[in-house]
């Protein structure tokens, strides 16, 4: 695993993400309009995490990628380029 942070606690979502990337725009405005909190991590302002992206998304930098920590207490679910239903079905895993 690289030094890339990780939730902790359970209900903790956080999305690698640039600048640039409309989906992950999209999904940050459907978070927002649900109340759901997160933590954006920009791969191109933090490169050293850009090495788990490309970790669990078989060598490609692909955005946004989402780490949730479900409210339960479960195991970490990650997903690439997640609808809002997969995020909050994470959540509530």
């Amino acid at each position: 695993m690289s030094a890339a942070p990780a939730p902790t606690d359970p209900g903790t979502v956080i999305m690698y993400s640039t600048t640039w990337c409309g989906y992950c725009r999209r999904l940050r405005t459907q978070l927002d309009s649900e109340g759901i909190g997160y933590t954006v991590i920009d791969i191109e302002e933090q490169p050293e995490t850009a090495a788990f992206v490309e970790q669990v998304n078989g060598g490609n930098r692909t955005v946004p990628t989402v780490r949730v920590a479900p409210t339960s207490g479960a195991d970490e679910v990650v997903m690439t380029n997640p609808s809002l239903r997969q995020v909050k079905q994470a959540l509530a895993a």
